[in-house]
């Protein structure tokens, strides 16, 4: 998967997320749910560490993973700019190793989804729970297979800032489920011509029970599911589900190498 000229746009072509939101989310799940005393939070997945920053300020001791250098690179250059106290780590999730255990776990903006099989999701929940405190919370959004199908599908959206042109084209395997994505970047240079560059990744979207089946079995018990970022139960045309799980059985179970 390749993230190297996506990683030095993805700031600029996100800005209608609103991270804060997110964040101050997120921290109302965990004041809802949160059963240990500490204040360690894994920011799984973490990208250009947008969210880890917003957390950090929250009051979280942040930690930020992610297997892509390039998104690392600008997440430090942040860091260093804004002064946060966050430590970033550059690591495959399926290979998950960390020095300690964690509070919390938050892995978002579908994350999960780019991962390309059910054994790989395996991996994942088992490697959180294995360095999970006891009652740890691992908390994470997912596209839904409604969004694969209805938004995503075969559809192509276009995104244009000051330094670049985008047109992003998404391919939908129906058999299952999954959509490729193609990126073409249209990139301004000193000239005034444009450079032509090109990103490759995909999405696969997992049902309801296949998540719910993997959380039990890797240790998980779940406290909460909800749709599109609120407290309320997912409706049929939701694009977002977002989990709230707790580890039961921390430190004892291992993902498959």
């Amino acid at each position: 998967m390749s993230y190297s000229v996506f990683a030095r746009y993805y700031d600029s072509l996100t800005e209608n997320i609103d991270y804060r939101k997110r964040a101050e989310y997120f921290d109302k799940i965990i004041n809802k749910f949160k059963l240990t005393d500490g204040n360690i939070l894994l920011d799984l997945a973490c990208g250009t560490g947008s969210i880890s920053e917003e957390m950090a300020r929250l009051g979280y001791d942040v930690i930020g993973v992610d297997n892509s250098d390039e998104m690392l690179g600008i997440a430090l250059d942040k860091k260093f700019n804004n002064g946060l106290d966050i430590q970033y780590l550059c690591q495959d999730m399926r290979k998950l190793d960390m020095f300690g255990s964690m509070d919390v776990t938050i892995c978002a903006l579908d994350s999960i989804n780019h991962l390309a099989n059910l054994n790989d999701v395996r991996k994942v929940f088992s490697n959180i729970a294995l360095f999970s405190e006891p009652d740890g919370l691992f908390i994470f959004d997912v596209n839904t297979l409604y969004k694969h199908r209805n938004i995503l599908a075969n559809n192509t959206f276009t995104y244009e800032t000051d330094e670049v042109y985008c047109v992003w084209e998404n391919t939908l395997v129906a058999e299952t489920d999954e959509v490729k994505m193609n990126l073409e970047f249209f990139e301004l240079t000193e000239n005034g011509l444009y450079s032509r560059s090109t990103d490759k990744f995909s999405e696969k979207a997992y049902s309801e029970d296949e998540l719910e089946n993997l959380l039990t079995e890797t240790g998980f018990e779940i406290l909460g599911k909800y749709g599109d970022d609120t407290f309320s139960p997912p409706a049929p045309d939701c694009q977002r589900i977002v989990y709230v799980a707790r580890c039961v059985n921390s430190g004892q179970l291992k993902g498959d190498s």
